[in-house]
Order: structure tokens, then C-alpha cells, then sequence
């Protein structure tokens, strides 16, 4: 008997023939089941295959959150292809970048990033445009219609042959210092996360996701949303995130989990309705993508919701720890326990390995789900990911008695202030709970004196004033002196990128 088919086309088929009927997928006010899905999916594999896409090559998907994601996904694993997700935020240099250095051979595109890809054909060697939501005549001419093309489309069959071990997907990272690498995860890879999620939390086949993160970032994609589909439940996919049409959402579809970065949940917080909404079917909520401040932890509590914090990227497809419900409260702040299959631990600056609890050092895995490697950077792989397999994520942790894990910050974005190590999350963490902050971040600024200062860039709640002497006083009863914001920065808005995470490099730029 050969090997089981964990493929991402091998798993839907299997998952059709045990519930075709039940739905899979809402997109604004149209559900499709199981079995309409596959059927959908597998006449975009006959038109991707007819235009000749073939095993190996790399086709690209550039819009807003949409159901044709998924099934270009889904289209691309039937016939053996590579999906190439693309930033809907980044401009045109750095998407021909991109479609350059993954050599794509077709885009598909929406509406509003057509343009952006028209103004930089001549630079990249794609050979064919398919544009979704409709291509209206002038330049957009140069598109084909995804919709007229399927109706002339017949099923594809699904490709025999394909290893669990091909790459799958290539998933650009957020590029926020340098130029982005394509993270190669392969079908195997996405198997074994969902796998381990699935083993380590508490999702069942009746299990309603809520998905308004975007898709092209590993978190939108494979935190619940893949999650729940190998486990046959229902996506509820939002083309934007929209704090009060979330909240109407879990009210609606009675969701049952949903994921997002700390910046979302702190938004929806804030929406005046939170504390009356009817939250209560809500059993899983993740919150990843960068560490999680304990006051907004405990807002979620105050109303009854479980939140959860989890910690990944997308080199690990992406779960890595996960906190589970039992110790939200004993365990607060903290990231959780590796998930199944996963090994991981510290290792300091020397590369030794770190066994002192609470004594920090770079997180590094081990796992079925850690990535093959960056598409055409042998390099850049052979320095993430050593001779024994162990991958080094750069972010800072410790390991408390109990073998949770918690996650300080970038090791990079460590701040050495007087000669001693500041971890910038440790400090925002308390700054949040300050009422006038509605967000802050700790950058390290060059100091004369200390050879960097510890500089709080914040936004302020509307109305709300505030002096680096109040925001001292008020932090000094919980940090050492030597952790104290030396410079504060208020401003309307601080800059995020598309997952979430914020653009601390253009902090440092704009306050050096």
C-alpha cells in the first residue's frame, strides 16, 4: 500500500466524498458546499492547464480577500502547480520584484491592483492576465475574464503523481527590512500544521470560522482557515477587515473561532457594541502575529470570550505554540506549548543551548512543518535553517518551569540601552495599560549618552494628553529604571504592514 495522498487537492477530494453537502464556504451573502466548491476549483485548473500551466510552474493570485483565492489554491494543487500569493499593499517595483523572482508564468488579479500589475508588465515574464470581478474594456482589455473563461472550461482531473513534499505554496515575507524571501511550504508541510492544530486544539466538523485576515498572509490562510476546512466546518470569509461587520458576523453565523493580530481585536474592542454583542458561541480565538498586551487579553476575558495567543510564521506554515484555554488565566501573556510534532528550544548568542528557565534566547523548530526553503536562496535558507534541521525564527523567548514559552520580541529589534538588553514588547505591554495610549511602540533611538534611548512613539486615546514624565511615573511602578521610555513621540497613526505587524524600521527612520 503506497503513501496516503496529504496533498492539498488529495485531502479536499477526500473530504467532498465524506460531506458533500455541507457548506464549506460564505463569501458576502453566497455560501458554496463542499462538492459546488471542488467542481468550481476543478474548471479553474482546466483553464490554468489549457493556457499551459504545467507541474512546477508558478502561478500568481493579486486581490482582496475573495473566494477565487481559494480556488486558485485549490486549482493550482490539482494539476501540480505552485501558488504564489501576493501583498495587495505593496506597489508595483515590488510585486514585478516578486513575479520576477518566483519567475510567474500567470497572474490573476481584482479590479483595484490591475492597474498597478499594467504599469509593470514590460518588467516581468508572465505570459497570461486573468482578471476576477469582471475586466470592463479599455486597458483592462489586456485581461482575460475569469468568470467567461470557466463557463468554457470541463473539469480537470486531478494530477497523478504529485509528492506531498513538492512545494505548494511560495509565500513572500513581510520584507520589512531588505528584500522579501519566498518561503517554499509544500503540501506536506500544510498537512502536518493542520494536523497539529487540529490535535492540539479543540476544533470540530461544526466548527464556523470567521476569516477577515488577508489571505496572502500565512496567518489569514493557515491559522484556522485550511485548519478547518481538512476538518470539513465552514468558512465565513470577509473581504476586508471591518471591526463592527466582524462583530455582526459572529453574531450571525454563530462563529465558533476566529484568528487575528493584536491590532484587530484591539479595534474591535473599541467598537461601542462589544460589551453588549452576543459573543458567546465564540470557542477558539488566536491571536498571533506579534506578542499580545495582557490588558487586551484581559478586555476579552471581562466579556467571556477566550483568547488565546498562538505564535508562528510563515517559514512554519505557521503554528508553532499555542495556549490552550485551560491556561489562559494561569498563564496570561504567555504563547503556549509547542504544538504536535513540533520540537523546539533557546539557543543564546553562541549557539548553545539555553536550559535555565526564564532565561532568554532565540526561539528555534524543529518539525514536519517547517519550510523547504526560500525559492532561489540557498544562502539565505542554509542561515535559517542549520544542519540539524533546526530552523532559527530570530525572535527572542524564554521557557518558563512549566515548559511554556513566551516571546519578548525581534531579536533585532532588541534595544541595548547603557549596556543592558531592552526588549521592546516587555515595555509596550506596560505603556498599553496607561489610559490615555491607544498604541505605542518602543524603538530604540541613538543616544549619545546610552548609545541608544529607549523612545516610546504613541497614539494617543481621542482627547487624551500626555508627558513622557506621566508616562515615566506611571511605568516605573512596573519596569527598571533603565527600561523607562528617555523620549516620547506622540503621533496620529503608527504604520503597520498588511499582516498586522508594526513598521518599526520607519519609525527608526523617521525619529533618528
Amino acid at each position: 500500500m503506497g503513501a496516503p495522498d496529504i496533498t492539498l487537492a488529495g485531502w479536499l477530494e477526500k473530504r467532498v466524498r465524506q460531506t458533500p453537502d455541507r457548506p464549506m464556504l460564505t463569501f458576502e451573502g453566497q455560501t458554496w458546499s463542499y462538492s459546488e466548491f471542488e467542481h468550481r476549483s476543478a474548471l479553474v485548473a482546466d483553464v490554468l492547464r489549457s493556457g499551459g500551466v504545467d507541474a512546477g510552474e508558478r502561478v500568481a493570485y493579486l486581490a482582496f480577500n475573495h473566494y477565487t483565492f481559494l480556488e486558485c489554491m485549490f486549482a493550482c494543487a490539482r494539476i501540480g502547480a505552485v501558488f504564489v500569493p501576493l501583498n495587495f499593499r505593496l506597489t508595483g517595483p515590488e510585486l514585478a520584484f516578486m513575479l520576477d523572482d518566483a519567475g510567474v508564468t500567470t497572474v490573476i488579479a481584482g479590479p483595484e491592483h490591475r492597474s498597478i500589475l499594467d504599469a509593470v508588465r514590460a518588467e516581468v515574464p508572465v505570459a497570461r492576465w486573468i482578471g476576477v470581478e469582471g475586466t470592463d474594456g479599455g486597458p483592462e482589455a489586456l485581461w482575460e475574464d475569469y468568470e467567461q473563461l470557466l463557463e468554457g472550461a470541463s473539469p480537470s482531473d486531478r494530477l497523478d503523481g504529485i509528492d506531498p513534499e513538492d512545494t505548494a505554496l511560495i509565500m513572500y515575507t513581510s520584507g520589512t527590512t531588505g528584500r522579501p524571501k519566498g518561503a517554499m511550504l509544500t503540501h506536506s508541510n500544510i498537512w502536518w500544521n493542520n494536523v497539529g492544530t487540529l490535535m492540539t486544539g479543540e476544533y470540530t466538523d461544526a466548527e464556523v470560522t470567521l476569516v477577515m485576515a488577508p489571505l496572502f498572509h500565512i496567518g489569514g490562510l493557515n491559522v484556522t482557515t485550511l485548519v478547518v476546512l481538512q476538518r470539513g466546518g465552514h468558512v465565513i470569509l470577509h473581504r476586508h477587515f471591518v471591526p463592527e461587520a466582524a462583530i455582526r458576523a459572529i453574531e450571525e453565523h454563530r462563529v465558533t473561532s476566529l484568528f487575528g493580530v493584536p491590532a484587530m481585536f484591539l479595534f474591535m474592542s473599541q467598537v461601542p457594541e462589544f460589551d453588549t454583542a452576543d459573543l458567546s458561541s465564540i470557542n477558539i480565538t488566536i491571536c498571533g502575529g506579534a506578542p499580545v498586551p495582557e490588558p487586551l487579553q484581559k478586555r476579552y476575558k471581562g466579556i467571556g470570550v477566550p483568547f488565546q495567543q498562538g505564535y508562528g510564521l510563515t517559514e512554519t506554515s505557521p503554528s508553532l505554540t499555542v495556549l490552550a484555554k485551560e491556561f489562559g488565566e494561569q498563564k496570561l501573556g504567555s504563547a503556549g506549548q509547542p504544538v504536535f510534532f513540533m520540537d523546539m528550544k533557546l539557543v543564546d548568542e553562541e549557539g548553545d543551548t539555553v536550559t535555565e528557565p526564564f532565561a532568554k534566547g532565540e526561539i528555534c523548530a524543529r518539525g514536519p512543518n517547517i519550510m523547504k526553503g526560500y525559492w532561489n536562496r540557498p544562502d539565505a535558507t542554509a542561515e535559517a535553517i542549520d544542519g540539524d534541521g533546526w530552523f532559527h525564527t530570530g525572535d527572542a523567548g524564554y521557557v518558563d518551569e512549566d515548559g511554556f514559552y513566551f516571546v519578548v520580541d525581534r531579536v533585532k529589534d532588541m534595544v541595548i540601552s547603557g549596556g543592558e538588553n531592552v526588549y521592546p514588547a516587555e515595555v509596550e505591554d506596560i505603556l498599553l495599560g496607561h489610559d490615555a495610549i491607544g498604541e505605542v511602540a518602543v524603538i530604540g533611538t541613538p543616544s549619545e549618552q546610552w548609545g541608544e534611548a529607549v523612545t516610546a512613539v504613541v497614539s494617543l486615546v481621542d482627547g487624551a494628553s500626555l508627558s513622557l514624565e506621566e508616562l515615566r511615573e506611571f511605568a516605573g511602578e512596573s519596569l527598571a529604571r533603565y527600561k523607562l521610555p528617555s523620549r516620547l513621540e506622540i503621533v496620529d497613526e503608527i504604520p503597520h504592514n498588511a499582516s498586522g505587524k508594526m513598521l518599526k524600521r520607519e519609525l527608526r527612520e523617521q525619529f533618528t
